[in-house]
């Protein structure tokens, strides 16, 4: 894995990852914008950073593959957004980035090493990257906000999910990979998420005897005020048996369902060339699935972190593999602490801080990442 880092002379700041396979690379590229700027003028230095760093690296706006945008008030900053959104798959989200900037931005990007057959496609908050009989599909903003409550709009989600799966020949069992789910004023209404979650998953065969899907549930407020929650997905269509490993750390955390939620931990993904691994929203949890030091921001951010160190080595993988991290605070006061423990640690990764409260009030602070490990697997296909 490479990294790099710079700040332009406006005070955005730019971290990124780049991982070099056989026939594809990887990147993903975090962006905050310089506090004390205007709007409009973080916006502007924003655009031009991502173009430039296009350029930079002999990439296109095609090979982006997802973008999330995280807004401090997207009421009044959506149309002004739209300047920065350089994907179909697009994730628009307010989560105020604790930088005292107003918006940030997560990019993954994947280039062809050479002139080889790749076949990406988008449509309406869809992008479909094909390639060695693989397509990584993302298909961001879900959302039915015309229905009454939380459980519904849940409900009219994932069977929209579903059916999306169904016209391309995939299944929620076998081929989603990874959720995101964002619920307004997650104090009231996760409880509601939560329950038509469990019941769509218990309907379609997902069960603590088979598996669930890694995911993060958390606070975030979208477009759409009257939409109480939002999904984003990633799935892969094309896997062969074998290539998806469920990761639980048990020496170090439950299994979610003792807590009556229905989620993995950590999911890798092996490929001829690569491991990837998704982490879930991961918090200071103990293996009875207890809060550990609560109201101690400083013990529960390194328990945060040995619990993703223990479900990366069950990949066979560490913090060095880690391409991209976002970290979610309940509380504001808590970032300047946060904020020097990711420098003192971890200053390579590309990380975005943002504020939004984590499903139980007890945690203060929930991380989820990404990495890649490379492999050399001849049972399966290259990336």
């Amino acid at each position: 894995m490479k990294f790099g880092k710079f700040v332009k002379p406006a005070g955005t700041t730019v971290v990124y990852s780049i991982f070099e396979g056989k026939e594809i690379n990887e990147y993903n590229l975090t962006i905050t914008a310089s506090a004390g700027e205007s709007f409009t003028s973080q916006v502007t230095d924003v655009r031009e950073t991502i173009l430039g760093f296009l350029e930079q690296h002999n990439l296109q706006q095609n090979n982006i593959l997802f973008q999330r945008i995280f807004a401090s008030d997207i009421s009044n900053q959506a149309e002004g957004l739209k300047a920065i959104t350089f994907c179909p798959a697009i994730s628009f989200v307010q989560q105020p980035p604790l930088s005292n900037a107003k918006i940030s931005t997560w990019i993954v990007l994947l280039q062809p090493v050479k002139a080889i057959s790749t076949c990406p496609k988008s449509g309406n908050n869809e992008v479909v990257f094909s390639h060695n009989g693989y397509s990584h599909e993302y298909l961001t903003q879900i959302n039915f906000a015309n229905l009454a409550e939380s459980y519904s709009q849940t409900d009219a989600i994932f069977d929209f999910y579903l059916k999306w799966l169904e016209k391309k020949k995939q299944s929620l069992s076998e081929n989603s990979l990874r959720t995101w789910i964002f619920v307004r004023d997650i104090d009231n209404n996760y409880s509601g998420m939560v329950k038509a979650r469990n019941a769509v998953f218990t309907k379609k065969g997902l069960t603590p005897d088979t598996h669930y899907i890694a995911s993060t549930g958390i606070e975030g407020q979208t477009l759409i005020t009257s939409a109480l929650v939002m999904m984003d997905t990633y799935s892969i269509g094309g896997l062969d048996n074998g290539q998806i490993t469920y990761l639980k750390a048990l020496e170090y955390l439950n299994h979610t369902h003792e807590y009556g939620v229905a989620f993995e931990r950590g999911t890798a993904v092996d490929y001829g060339d690569r491991r990837h691994i998704l982490i879930s929203g991961t918090a200071s949890i103990d293996c009875g699935g207890e809060i550990l030091y609560p109201n101690d921001i400083e013990k529960q951010t390194g328990r945060g972190f040995d619990n993703i160190k223990a479900l990366l080595r069950e990949a066979d993988a560490d913090m060095g593999d880690v391409n991209s991290m976002i970290v979610y605070l309940r509380d504001r006061a808590d970032s300047l602490f946060v904020e020097k423990y990711l420098a003192a640690n971890y200053p390579d990764i590309p990380t975005i801080v943002v504020l939004a409260a984590v499903c139980r009030s007890g945690w203060l602070i929930e991380i989820e990442c990404t990495a890649i490990k490379a492999i050399d697997n001849p049972r399966f296909r290259n990336f």
